[in-house]
């Protein structure tokens, strides 16, 4: 280092070896260190000269040694106060000795805190400059970006003038997915349809949801969700649900749910897209199928219940539902993750499980259930007697004649274990025309309002 610089603001601080760190020691017990006591430091801390004086370069480097300099006032070759007149010297000569008019006469200790301070504010004071610099960025990059997506409603009901029929348009991300979702649910009239995969979620996401959920309820919109099983052994998510359910949301669980589906007064569906962002769906008859699916799980799902013994209302399904994958050969990983629990869960039930069936593999566990006609999960009316809610009812819907007259099963059940809603298929296609007819007439009257 040039002797008559400082420090290189960019550069890194020097590491000191034990010989600098024992000079140093010695210097702050003496006050000071002049080439005159060079060769005393080194006897007394049992240093080499070179070892020394390459010690003093690495203290000075870290600024923990001041360089005290000889005034500029005497002629070269004048004696010091304390001392005679110095040889001039060589080239390559040591540190040891008197200096010269503006040479090193003495080093000065500095404490570590005030070395800090002069060796790394430089880069302490850019760094903070090129944080605000890139949180400035960031600001404004936010902002660009708000400000286009303030623009997707409009294109998607340019859209939706332009083909009346129904499109299927594309979200690019999650910023444009909450823009558009905050619109829609503001705009909704009748009902929002629900399908959440994951046996927890987020808190963060729990709380950005619960006060526009509540909101909605508060409007008298229906509100119907589907979730997983595992949802109920998650405390945050229970909580969740609960403070819906009372709010007066509907919430049903099953094994397994469509991974994230979305449906606002059936007709717009927000569907996850596999490179981010989210699709939306106005294609009626696209429409018409997913309202198709989320009815048929939510037969089968059993309600949501609450209290302190809710979580465990579901455990003989839970179990149920893993024998019917063991049984197709799938590994406890994937389980776990079509159920929506963690590993080391799966793996208790599987072990309980296998004691419970006196089985020694996963294989033959699922043989064995197979054997005894455990792998058909329970019919909704008795999840939802689990459960304490009473069972459907027993009459056709549509035309109100007995459910069982017409069944082909003699337990009165079609062969996926469901009980039937209509007593045959001519009544269900009625409903079926008579829901979308309404569907139709409420699109109608709110174009005309």
């Amino acid at each position: 280092m040039d002797p008559g610089t400082g420090p290189d603001a960019t550069a890194d601080v020097p590491a000191l070896d034990s010989a600098a760190v024992t000079l140093y020691r010695w210097t702050v017990v003496h006050e000071r260190l002049t080439p005159a006591t060079l060769a005393q430091a080194a006897s007394e801390t049992g240093l080499s000269l070179p070892e020394c004086e390459a010690a003093v370069r690495q203290l000075t480097g870290a600024c923990l040694f001041q360089e005290l300099r000889a005034p500029d006032g005497p002629a070269p070759g004048a004696p010091l106060p304390d001392g005679p007149a110095p040889e001039t010297p060589t080239a390559g000569a040591p540190l040891a000795g008197s200096a010269p008019t503006g040479a090193t006469i003495a080093w000065q200790p500095v404490s570590p805190q005030a070395a800090t301070a002069q060796l790394l504010s430089a880069r302490d004071t850019a760094l903070r400059a090129r944080e605000e610099a890139l949180r400035e960025q960031r600001r404004l990059i936010q902002r660009q970006r708000d400000g286009l997506a303030a623009l997707v409603p409009v294109y998607l009901q340019a859209r939706q003038h332009a083909f009346p029929q129904g499109t299927i348009d594309r979200l690019p991300d999650k910023f444009a997915v909450r823009s558009l979702l905050a619109d829609v649910i503001d705009s909704c009239r009748s009902e929002v349809l629900v399908s959440k995969h994951g046996g927890s979620f987020p808190p963060a996401a729990l709380r950005e949801a619960l006060p526009r959920d509540l909101a909605l309820l508060d409007r008298g919109i229906r509100m119907r969700s589907l979730y997983q099983h595992a949802t109920r052994f998650d405390q945050p998510t229970r909580v969740h649900a609960e403070q819906l359910i009372e709010a007066g949301a509907e919430i049903r669980t099953l094994p397994e749910v469509l991974p994230q589906l979305i449906i606002v007064d059936g007709s717009l569906a927000l569907l996850p897209a596999s490179s981010g962002g989210a699709l939306i769906i106005r294609e009626p008859d696209l429409l018409s199928y997913l309202l198709t699916v989320f009815e048929r799980d939510w037969e089968n799902a059993t309600p949501f219940a609450t209290g302190p013994q809710a979580a465990h209302d579901v455990t003989k399904t839970m179990k149920q539902s893993i024998l019917v994958l063991l049984a197709k050969g799938l590994k406890d990983e994937s389980i776990a993750r079509r159920l929506g629990i963690s590993l080391r869960t799966c793996r208790r039930h599987v072990s309980e499980l296998l004691d419970s069936l006196g089985a020694h593999s996963r294989f033959q566990a699922g043989v064995v259930a197979e054997r005894l006609g455990l792998t058909s999960h329970p019919a909704p009316a008795e999840a939802a007697a689990e459960a304490g809610e009473p069972a459907p009812t027993e009459s056709c819907p549509a035309c109100g004649g007995p459910l069982t007259a017409s069944t082909p099963s003699p337990a009165g059940r079609r062969p996926g274990g469901r009980p039937p809603r209509y007593c045959s298929p001519r009544c269900r296609s009625r409903a079926y025309r008579t829901r979308q007819r309404e569907r139709g007439q409420e699109r109608e009257q709110d174009g005309v309002t």
